[in-house]
């Protein structure tokens, strides 16, 4: 006999004589009365830890528990493909290895790529858990990206279009310029900065200042003079499409419906008034309007029906509406060279201390843009009612009592849900963009109602078909994937065991 207990050499043949002899596998045929859980799926971006170790021992406590209590009991493992989290990771690891981004390897090597990976961590965390002595049923294994779980997303998806509760719109996004794509509100990490801070932004070489106001003349037309504004991102100022006082505001009450004049591209802005956005007592009063860069702005733009132009590329360039003296720049190079041209022309007014909220992407760390985009969405509010309701009428209980302001708090203000990213790990979303052949504008998305939903491609070939009979198309499926969430609220009825 060993000298000492070795936890390896006992344990080691356990678990696969439990396994073998299906102590752990529920039966479908059986009279008992059904218990099921779900194991919350690990993500398959690495290996449990031991936060991971601390769940899985209290949930196989209440199954055996259960089981022992003559339940028909059912433990459902799986893993969940954690679609920004995995591409990011792999992402990485072939950056440093290769020296290769995901565009260099095109969709299809890329995804292979992330198989190999979710295939390697995978199968470590499937050991993991069988070391644990999870008594998890290995029969019901799923994983959120498998054919079934697929399956489902597809028709949640069809069904709430059908219903109203999916549509497409343009909005504006949390952008991500590192991963090239929208991110939700918790994936961003707000912070706050008191006065001038300089921080480190991915793709940047030396630091980026942060936390200071610029102030800056546009001249006005017909000799009038000229009206400062103050920015603390003035390299959108690319983008304004006007300027915002209040009604009120008797220094700015002679400029309503005049217009300044852009120092770089010649656009008239036009002086509005903007009550709701404008305090006549804070700074000069008068604000510069960009509603493809701002969430506040956008909704002026929309209440004063201005031109939305978006000035930066998805990877956070200055594009062409930005203008040639500034086109290609990275955006906070751009930050300095306009401060730069502005003094040129003598419109520079100077730069102070000012506290911001600066939001910051939690994958990435890089500066979240507030970007103008084409995107699904999911219309919140009648669930959010019915949650609503369910906790106030006592349907649901929510231990401890206090938390039930957090919940009132979150939907109460709720807002549509963006589902759409543009990653390549993940459910792709089941949307068919059909081009007609005398179609004058041939980019994807031009038209609002070219749009087909359906289960699969020959259901929208089908649907094309009768749509636009006699006329020749071309049919594209969307390269957007769906938001990891999106899934994960159908992943517990959907891999909940018919028998219960």
């Amino acid at each position: 006999m060993a000298k000492q207990y070795s936890p390896p050499a006992v344990e080691k043949s356990w678990y696969p004589w439990w396994e073998s002899s299906q102590y752990f596998v529920a039966d479908a045929t059986s009279s008992k009365p059904p218990f099921v859980i779900v194991l919350p799926p690990p993500n398959v971006t690495g290996a449990l830890h031991i936060g991971h170790a601390i769940a899985v021992a209290i949930e196989d406590a209440m199954i055996r528990w259960r089981r022992m209590s003559g339940y028909n009991a059912l433990w459902i493992p799986g893993m969940d493909h954690a679609g920004i989290a995995t591409q990011v990771v792999v992402e990485k690891k072939i950056m440093r290895e290769r020296k290769l981004s995901r565009h260099d390897l095109g969709r299809d090597k890329f995804l292979s790529e992330v198989h190999n990976w979710k295939d390697q961590y995978g199968g470590t965390i499937s050991r993991q858990l069988r070391t644990l002595g999870a008594s998890l049923d290995w029969s019901h294994e799923c994983f959120t990206m498998d054919e079934q779980r697929s399956e489902a997303v597809t028709e949640a998806f069809v069904r709430l279009y059908k219903e109203g509760l999916i549509y497409r719109d343009i909005r504006l996004v949390n952008w991500d310029c590192t991963l090239r794509t929208a991110i939700s509100d918790i994936e961003v990490d707000r912070v706050d900065l008191k006065a001038e801070t300089l921080l480190e932004v991915p793709g940047y070489s030396n630091p980026v200042q942060f936390g200071v106001l610029t102030s800056f003349a546009y001249p006005l037309e017909e000799g009038l003079g000229e009206i400062i504004v103050a920015t603390t991102r003035i390299e959108t100022m690319l983008g304004d499409t006007a300027i915002a006082v209040h009604s009120q505001d008797e220094r700015y009450k002679h400029l309503h419906g005049k217009y300044a004049v852009h120092p770089f591209n010649g656009r008239k802005l036009e002086i509005i008034c903007a009550d709701d956005l404008v305090k006549a007592t804070f700074g000069t009063g008068a604000v510069k309007i960009t509603p493809a860069h701002d969430s506040k702005d956008f909704n002026v733009g929309k209440q004063h029906n201005l031109d939305f132009i978006n000035i930066f590329t998805d990877d956070g360039n200055i594009n062409e509406n930005g203008g040639p003296q500034f086109e290609g720049m990275p955006r906070f190079t751009a930050r300095a060279a306009v401060i730069d041209a502005l003094k040129e022309k003598g419109l520079y007014r100077g730069m102070e201390n000012n506290e911001i909220e600066l939001g910051r992407c939690s994958r990435t760390n890089d500066i979240v843009e507030p970007m103008i985009k084409p995107q699904w969405f999911v219309n919140c509010n009648t669930m959010a009612k019915a949650a609503l309701h369910a906790v106030k009428s006592k349907e649901i209980e929510i231990i401890p009592p206090q938390y039930e302001q957090d919940w009132y708090r979150w939907l109460e203000n709720i807002r549509d849900w963006c589902i759409s990213r543009q990653l390549w790990w993940g459910h792709r979303v089941p949307a068919w963009y059909v081009t007609l052949e005398d179609d004058k504008e041939k980019d994807m998305g031009s038209y609002i109602d070219h749009w087909i939903i359906a289960r699969n491609k020959s259901d929208a070939v089908l649907e094309a078909k009768q749509r636009y009979p006699e006329k020749k198309y071309q049919l594209d499926q969307d390269p957007d994937v769906l938001d990891t969430w999106f899934f994960s609220w159908s992943f517990p009825p959907n891999c909940t065991w018919l028998a219960g």
